[in-house]
């Protein structure tokens, strides 16, 4: 056989093979659109669009307007009303207009607002598990973390522990690696940080703690002024984009890299009741709207972060690197924390050992193809 007439034959069998797989396809979906039509009934019950509106509080811990987070939320609320033909209508409370900033995951579990955004890693001293569905420090990034949610049964477990709090929590985006902090003095050694007073939150704070650092919790709104007054030594925040609106640089020099925080989530949470009152429909118009906000603020922090470094060098922003034997310190810290609390509270240990075997799972792969990706381009 001549190889033009071989090739044409091959693709004839290719194109046979491919013609015969759409119509398998097509019988699946003729299969599928009978199995549709018996649920025609059933469906059409839940299409209330048009018939019922629900109205939803959502309260947050960020300012009015507040740049990525606070402005996603507000994208998500729109996003919500529009894919809803309007029967679903969120009325936004920024932090403090009628929660206080920390006090949204109360008010959520009794049911005085519907839903927050916040951070899981501010509940620790409600559950010490509940940090870490925010992340951990030398954990996972982003990417990671997400993947872990929805494959992993990082979601299991999440709404399982929240499920005792009459919550029920989505994702709600992702700040992605955090910076390691401002400081008002350079770090030399490990020394340098005993007696430090520093506004770091999670399980990030508690592993400062070990390092010799007093870990302090404060809002947003206060931080500059404490950090500008001596109250506090040194901050971490989130990144470069939300750190430069902040001002830190003109009073604390020094920017470190970051361990604590490599891929910290928000939170979407409703409280359970509100939740469950809901349509299907309206639950799946949420779930994608909310899916897309975890998305889009993930991306918005990558592109904001990678914008801003120019503008803090040009602000004479001095990067640094954490010394050695704090990085080391800092891991045996760790473990530290993870022995301890594994031992005070059963949900941390279990949570921790999904999280950790997942952790193992992807570095494995990703020591073979992200790692040598990055350390050649």
């Amino acid at each position: 056989m001549k190889r033009r007439d071989f090739m044409k034959t091959g693709a004839a069998v290719a194109a046979g093979t491919l013609f015969s797989a759409c119509n398998d396809s097509d019988r699946q979906a003729i299969d599928y659109s009978k199995v549709k039509e018996k649920k025609e009934a059933k469906l059409s019950s839940v299409n209330i669009n048009k018939t019922k509106k629900v109205t939803l509080k959502l309260a947050t811990s960020w300012p009015a307007h507040f740049p990525i987070m606070g402005t996603g939320v507000e994208e998500f609320v729109e996003h919500v009303h529009i894919a809803s033909a309007g029967s679903i209508e969120i009325k936004l409370y920024p932090k403090n207009t009628l929660i206080p900033a920390l006090a949204v995951f109360d008010a959520a579990s009794s049911g005085e607002i519907d839903i927050f955004h916040s951070g899981p890693y501010y509940w620790k001293g409600k559950n010490s598990a509940f940090a870490l569905f925010s992340g951990m420090p030398f954990g996972m990034t982003a990417e990671e973390i997400n993947a872990w949610m929805h494959y992993g049964g990082g979601y299991e477990l999440w709404r399982k522990l929240y499920k005792k709090q009459n919550l029920y929590p989505f994702l709600g985006g992702n700040t992605n690696i955090q910076m390691g902090g401002w400081f008002r003095k350079e770090i030399n050694s490990l020394s340098d940080l005993k007696g430090l007073k520093m506004r770091v939150p999670g399980l990030g704070g508690e592993v400062f703690s070990t390092l010799g650092v007093n870990p302090i919790l404060l809002p947003a709104g206060e931080i500059y002024a404490a950090l500008e007054r001596g109250v506090i030594d040194a901050t971490e925040w989130v990144g470069p984009a939300l750190d430069l609106k902040m001002g830190f640089y003109k009073v604390a020099p020094y920017y470190y890299s970051g361990w604590h925080e490599p891929g910290s989530i928000l939170e979407l949470t409703f409280n359970h009741q509100s939740w469950m009152k809901l349509s299907s429909e309206h639950k799946m118009i949420i779930e994608m709207a909310s899916s897309q906000m975890n998305s889009k603020m993930l991306y918005n922090f990558q592109a904001q972060n990678a914008m801003t470094m120019k503008k803090l060098e040009a602000l004479g922003v001095g990067f640094r690197s954490f010394p050695d034997d704090v990085i080391r310190a800092a891991k045996e810290g760790m473990q530290e924390v993870v022995t301890v609390q594994s031992g005070l509270n059963s949900d941390f240990k279990e949570v921790y050992q999904s999280a950790a075997d997942f952790l193992s799972a992807s570095k494995s792969y990703c020591d073979v193809s992200l790692k040598k990706f990055l350390n050649t381009r």
